[in-house]
C-alpha cells in the first residue's frame, strides 16, 4: 500500500475509533433496554462477522487461516468482544452510558502498566504524572455526592473496570500476535468466534430471546448502526491501527470517546452530567494526554541538563 494512501487510511481509522466508537455507548444503551445483553451482543457480532466474510470473498481476500492464527483470533475475540463488550453491555443496564465512558477513559493507564509488566517497558516520568492525574480523576468521579450508588451500580462499575483491563491486555496481545494477513479477515474471525461464545452464554444464562421484528424502531435502527458502523467499520479500523501504529496511540481513542458518549447520553437519554463529572473527565483526559504525548516536559529536560553541568 502506497504511503499517501496508507496515511489517509490511518486518519480515517482514527476518526472511526474516536467518533463512531464514542456513539456506541448510546446505541448499546438504547438496545439493552429492550434486548437481553448477551443476545444483543451475539446478534451484533454474528451479523457483522458474517457480512465481513461475505465482503472478503467478494473482494477476493483469502479467508484461510492456520490453526495458530484461528486460536489467536478466538483469544482476541473473547477479550475484546465477549468480555470487553458483551459483559460491558450487561453492566450498562446499571450504569449511565456517559459515566461508563469516563471509566473506559482509564484504558491508557492500564495499557501502560500492563506493558511494563508484560514487556518490561520503562514508564517515563511524564507517564507517571499521567497516572497520578488519572487516579485523581477517578477519585473525583467516584466520590461525588450526586452519584447514587446501589448494589447493582457498584457491581456494574467493578465489571466495567474489569472489561477495561481485558481490552487493554487484548490490545497488547493483538499488536504482537500471529493473525491472518488481512486485518479485515482478522476482524471477521474475531466477531464470529465472540458472537458464538455470546450466543452460548445467552443460552446458559437462560436469557429471554426476542425477535428483532418485535423491537421498537429505535432499537432496530440502533442495532443496525452497531452492526454496520460500530462493528464492521470501527473494529476493522481498530485492528488495522494496532498493526500500523503503536498500542499507546491507538489507546488515545479514550480522548474523544467519553466526550462523544457524555454529550449523546445527555442529549438523547437525558443523562445527568454533574460539574464534578466534567472536572473529573477533564483531569482523566489530561492524564491520558501526558501518557501518550511524545513531547518532552520542559521542566524535566532542564532539570536533566542542569544535572549534567
Amino acid at each position: 500500500m502506497a504511503k499517501p494512501q496508507k496515511g489517509i487510511l490511518i486518519i480515517l481509522s482514527f476518526f472511526a475509533i474516536y467518533v463512531i466508537w464514542g456513539s456506541t455507548y448510546l446505541l448499546n444503551k438504547i438496545v439493552v433496554t429492550e434486548v437481553a445483553p448477551f443476545l444483543l451482543a451475539s446478534i451484533r457480532f454474528l451479523s457483522a462477522g458474517t457480512l465481513i466474510m461475505i465482503i472478503s470473498k467478494f473482494l477476493n481476500l483469502s479467508i484461510k487461516v492456520t490453526r495458530a492464527q484461528f486460536f489467536n483470533c478466538v483469544i482476541a475475540g473473547f477479550l475484546f468482544l465477549f468480555y470487553g463488550n458483551g459483559i460491558f453491555v450487561w453492566a450498562l443496564k446499571y450504569v449511565d452510558s456517559g459515566f461508563a465512558a469516563l471509566i473506559v477513559a482509564t484504558q491508557p493507564l492500564f495499557v501502560i502498566f500492563l506493558m511494563r509488566i508484560i514487556q518490561g517497558k520503562k514508564i517515563k516520568s511524564k507517564s507517571l504524572i499521567g497516572v497520578a492525574l488519572g487516579m485523581l480523576g477517578m477519585y473525583l468521579l467516584m466520590s461525588q455526592d450526586s452519584l447514587h450508588l446501589t448494589r447493582e451500580s457498584i457491581i456494574g462499575i467493578v465489571v466495567i473496570f474489569s472489561c477495561v483491563i481485558g481490552i487493554s491486555f487484548a490490545s497488547i496481545f493483538v499488536s504482537k500476535a500471529n493473525l491472518p494477513s488481512h486485518f479485515f479477515v482478522t476482524t471477521g474471525y474475531q466477531m464470529l468466534s465472540a458472537g458464538t461464545l455470546l450466543l452460548l452464554g445467552s443460552l446458559v444464562l437462560d436469557e429471554t430471546w426476542t425477535s428483532p421484528i418485535d423491537w421498537s424502531i429505535k432499537a432496530q435502527v440502533a442495532m443496525t448502526l452497531l452492526i454496520l458502523f460500530g462493528s464492521i467499520v470501527a473494529f476493522t479500523a481498530f485492528n488495522f491501527l494496532l498493526k500500523e501504529v503503536s498500542t499507546e496511540k491507538v489507546a488515545t481513542s479514550a480522548y474523544v470517546n467519553p466526550v462523544i458518549a457524555l454529550l449523546l447520553g445527555w442529549y438523547f437519554l437525558d443523562e445527568n452530567i454533574s460539574q464534578q463529572s466534567l472536572i473529573a473527565g477533564g483531569i482523566l483526559l489530561l492524564g491520558v494526554y501526558f501518557i501518550n504525548s511524545k513531547k518532552k516536559l520542559v521542566m524535566f529536560s532542564r532539570f536533566k541538563k542542569n544535572l549534567k553541568m
